[in-house]
């Protein structure tokens, strides 16, 4: 058995996960995760939300709180697509699905008011993330699940209206998140309640699904988020989020994104309905995730760390491995928060 980590090094865990909270205040759970845990990224839901001035104050208190406890600037994410996935009600400005703005007769200005828009309403409130764009490609009148958020069903369409979605909204200040890598539109089963599997052979992936994502890549995208999806012709065992196979070797090594890769809800029941959430923590960490996604059970947020410290402590986690991933959130949050780890 290796020795144990540093002490420095286990404290720095909680800078691996996004996590969500309860309600429209900063509650006392949260409150520890940040004092205790170290914890200081998180993600808001409707839940959070009851309004702008209340908003704000949430991000206020979130980002004191971190800075009391000697934490740098929170990241605070959001998924505002727009149309079907969209956190913010009104005043808040209300948006068509992604599809609707692509496929309307001037789907560039709709996409860059619409990026515009986001990042001047969201920094506004202290939210200073948006787990948008989505990437997949998804065919229209064939049933599947994603068909309205995505912005279509051709490789370079979708990579150039994804681009500028991107670029207007980081250029604003707002961090970009493209989804979900490497692929969901075709996938007909929903992984929050199970897991699909989608039976594409790599040249199809490569053709189809790749290039919007190896163009987002290529642009800066400040974070990739990862699909809770097997892809027989990539890993047949595993689904995107804990596969070495799809996240190190291809994402990073292949296609040479440098960037944040998030993964999706450890808590969904493609995950979870398999094992156990601090598992499938751990297993994503190694197989190249940096941020750690759940939305949900703070005591799973918990559970989560204290295994991840028992996996450094026993040789199981690199320091290295842990310092990259840690050095990534902190090159993102020194650019959209303009202070480092």
């Amino acid at each position: 058995m290796s020795p144990l980590a540093p002490p420095s090094s286990a404290m720095e865990i909680g800078g691996l996960f996004m996590v969500g909270l309860p309600g429209q205040q900063l509650d006392q759970s949260t409150r520890e995760l940040i004092q205790r845990d170290r914890v200081n990224d998180f993600i808001l839901f409707k839940r959070n939300v009851g309004g702008t001035e209340q908003l704000g104050q949430l991000g206020a208190d979130l980002a004191r709180t971190c800075r009391e406890a000697g934490l740098p600037p929170p990241l605070i994410a959001i998924d505002q697509e727009g149309g079907t996935v969209a956190r913010l009600p009104p005043p808040f400005t209300q948006f068509a699905d992604a599809r609707v703005l692509a496929e309307g007769p001037e789907p560039e200005a709709a996409l860059v008011d619409y990026a515009r828009t986001c990042a001047a309403e969201l920094l506004a409130v202290g939210i200073n993330m948006n787990l948008a764009p989505v990437l997949d490609l998804c065919p229209a009148g064939q049933g599947f699940y994603m068909e309205r958020r995505v912005l279509g069903d051709d490789p370079a369409t979708v990579a150039r209206l994804g681009c500028l979605v991107i670029k207007t909204m980081q250029e604003a200040g707002l961090a970009a998140c493209a989804k979900h890598f490497p692929g969901l539109g075709s996938a007909r089963l929903d992984p929050h309640q199970t897991l699909p599997t989608l039976r594409r052979e790599r040249e199809e992936l490569e053709r189809l699904d790749l290039p919007p994502f190896q163009a987002a890549a290529d642009l800066g995208v400040a974070a990739i988020m990862t699909s809770h999806t097997i892809y027989p012709a990539l890993d047949s065992e595993r689904p995107a989020t804990l596969s070495p196979s799809i996240l190190e070797q291809l994402l990073r090594r292949q296609m040479g994104y440098r960037g944040v890769i998030v993964t999706d809800d450890l808590e969904m029941g493609a995950i979870e309905n398999h094992q156990a959430v601090e598992e499938a923590a751990l297993a994503a960490l190694l197989a190249g995730a940096d941020q750690l996604l759940i939305c949900h059970d703070h005591q799973k947020v918990r559970r989560a760390k204290e295994r991840l410290r028992q996996a450094l402590a026993t040789g199981q986690l690199a320091p290295a491995r842990l310092a990259g991933s840690l050095a990534r959130i902190g090159r993102l949050r020194q650019k959209f928060t303009g202070k480092a780890c």
